[in-house]
């Protein structure tokens, strides 16, 4: 039995091969009997099938876009505790320095990855992270890279790597500000590719000091809590720095005088002038 749109399909395609004849006894029809072929028909020169075929194919072959994960940096995820993060680093939680305790705890942890002694081109790229906590809780990853596992590579080249990864980068014409405890003042690095979603933001740079990249990872809103905790934490150590010297001075003076307390009958007794 011949379907229905089998027996429409056969009736169109015999219209279409009548088309020729009629144009040629200058025939005039109606509107009604005249099926043209759709112009992208004519351009490709293929029949029906084939071409719904080209178009399917083409609809499965395309890329597909998604959204890049860019809560994580490699397996360590921000948002993480700092328990979790040490034993994934295969480190101990002691082993965090405690940065500031007040109006939160901040605190760093510095992590290398295990080095090899083989000369396999594979080795980590990664020298250092250095993880940033508030109140426990992972909020920053400053990545610096091997600048002997980096030598050579120009900007594009890190940013094609990573855009593998992470997404299309943008180009902003920022500074993004790099806290530790190992500066004494924050230093501030040009951004040279960022990418970003409204939860979180890579930030790719070149050291201003030694010929290195690095990276900036961080989570906007637990950035935004750390950044102001920092903040009042260095007022607060600015405001009571005197009360703070003038302690340091009465306990240096009290250990002193308890020692030459200690000392003096021992010396008199040995004396010999």
């Amino acid at each position: 039995m011949i379907s229905s749109r089998s027996l429409a399909i056969s009736m169109s395609w015999l219209v279409l091969s009548a088309a020729p004849l009629i144009c040629a006894q200058e025939v005039e029809p109606s509107s009604e009997a005249i099926l043209q072929p759709t112009p992208v028909m004519q351009e490709l020169e293929l029949p029906p099938q084939r071409f719904l075929n080209f178009f399917l194919q083409a609809q499965v072959s395309a890329p597909l876009t998604y959204s890049q994960d860019l809560s994580k940096y490699r397996e360590f995820e921000l948002g993480t505790n700092l328990l979790a993060v040490a034993k994934q680093a295969n480190m101990k939680p002691s082993e965090a320095r405690a940065i500031h305790q007040r109006p939160a705890v901040i605190q760093e942890l510095e992590w290398r990855p295990p080095r090899s002694f083989n000369s396999s081109p594979e080795v980590d790229p990664v020298k250092e992270v250095l993880f940033s906590f508030y109140n426990g809780e992972l909020f920053r990853m400053l990545v610096t890279y091997d600048q002997y596992r980096t030598q050579g590579l120009t900007d594009e080249d890190m940013v094609e790597a990573i855009s593998a990864i992470y997404g299309t980068a943008t180009r902003p014409a920022a500074t993004i500000i790099l806290f530790s405890s190992f500066h004494v003042y924050n230093d501030s690095e040009k951004v040279m590719a960022r990418w970003e979603d409204s939860q979180y933001s890579f930030n790719l740079f070149r050291s201003s000091y030694q010929p290195s990249f690095g990276m900036l990872v961080f989570s906007k809103r637990i950035d935004t809590l750390a950044q102001a905790a920092i903040g009042e934490a260095i007022r607060l150590d600015e405001q009571e720095a005197p009360q703070r010297e003038m302690e340091r001075q009465r306990k240096q003076e009290e250990e002193n005088r308890a020692a030459q307390e200690k000392a003096r009958p021992v010396n008199k007794a040995n004396f010999r002038p």
